[in-house]
This record gives C-alpha cells, structure tokens and sequence, in this order.
C-alpha cells in the first residue's frame, strides 16, 4: 500500500524523522479523531479517568486509564501491568477494533510492519498537567515500537536518549500527530512538559494521549 494512503485525509504525508527508528507522523490521526474520541467514550464509561499514585507517594497529575489485554497501573507496589482495573477488579475494557487498526497502520507508516498492540494507556492532561522523563521499560517486548497519538490540545513532547542526562529535544504536538519510535530508541527517554491552557473543538479544555503497546 503506498504510504500516502496511509493517511486519513493527506495525499503527502508529513513524515518527521526524528532519530534512527522514531519518527513524528504529522496529522496521521486528524481525519479518526472523531471516530476515535467516540470509542474512548466507551472505553471511559467502564473505566473512568483517575490519578495514579507512584511508588514514591506521589500523585500524578495526568489523569489515566487502559482498555486491552492489560493495562499499565502504578502504586506503592510499583509500575506494572497487570489484567484488572485496581479499582474495579474488573478487567479493563477490551480495546476498540478502531485504536487496533489506527496503531497498526500507524507503525507501519513507521517501518514497523506487523504491529498488534496488547494494550492502550490513554493519559488525559488539564491544562498544568505534565509527564516527567521516563522510559516505557515494563513491557515484556523490547522489539515493538511504541506508539502514541495526540488529540485535543496542543503539548511539547520531551524526546530524549538512551540515558536521563541525554539532551532532550523539544517538539510540539498537535492534535492528529503520531509518534512512533522504536528498534535502537524504543528506551529512549521521553515525557511531556506542562500543557498550556486553552480550548479545543475535540476534547475542550485537555489534551488526550494514546499510547499503544505490546506489553505481553
């Protein structure tokens, strides 16, 4: 399929490379973002949004929650995956046929054929709410990327390196933007600074992340 095709609503895509194997995918998701905020809805209604506390004590200020296989939690035990929802004993909500398609072409416009993600965290960040440096490193399967779509209010990805003292680079998100990385960044630091406040058409006064994975 040619890569242009790919792309909900664009005859040339934008394609940003970003490091060897990352890649930024301007506007992929803008032409699903209805369809997208539409499952989500579904997605929230059996696990609502809640803060996360860190096995330090602290709480997050991004708002999460899961829909597929497993989902990522964190607490005082510690960052895990794990089949439930902590505060449903329920499992999390399977993940909509519409995020599984939208990640697996997302990837492959990335170079990363194949990809089956196993789970969703879907962050929602107000206006203040901020995502500090990490690595996404608790997933059994270092060989597929990581993907991640922005909707909603713009926010500056933080894109950093092997190490936490790496330089960091600065790129702005709008909302449709994917980035993709994967092979030798896929434990790349990475986070979010503090998102601006503002007003948005699709998701109001937040931005909304989805981060696909194959954590099993």
């Amino acid at each position: 399929m040619p890569l242009g095709d790919l792309f909900a609503g664009k005859a040339t895509p934008a394609v940003e490379n970003l490091a060897p194997g990352a890649v930024l995918l301007r506007g992929f998701a803008a032409g699903k973002a209805a369809e997208m905020m539409a499952a989500l809805e579904r997605v929230v209604a059996a696990a609502p949004f809640r803060r996360m506390t860190t096995p330090g004590g602290y709480v997050m200020s991004v708002e999460m929650t899961n829909c597929g296989q497993v989902g990522w939690v964190t607490d005082r035990r510690g960052y895990r995956y794990q089949v439930t929802d902590p505060a449903t004993g329920k499992p999390w909500p399977a993940m909509p046929p519409e995020f599984a398609r939208l990640a697996a072409r997302a990837a492959g416009a990335g170079g990363y054929e194949g990809f089956v993600p196993d789970a969703c965290l879907v962050n929602r960040y107000e206006p203040g709410a901020r995502l500090s440096l990490h690595q996404d490193k608790d997933e059994r399967d270092f060989d597929a990327p990581i993907v991640s779509v922005s909707l909603g209010l713009p926010a500056v990805f933080l894109f950093g390196g092997a190490r936490r003292s790496d330089p960091t680079r600065k790129i702005r998100l709008e909302s449709g933007d994917i980035v993709v990385w994967g092979g030798p960044t896929r434990l790349f630091f990475h986070g979010i600074a503090p998102v601006a406040d503002g007003e948005h058409p699709l998701t109001g006064r937040c931005r909304i992340n989805l981060t696909f994975r194959k954590a099993l």
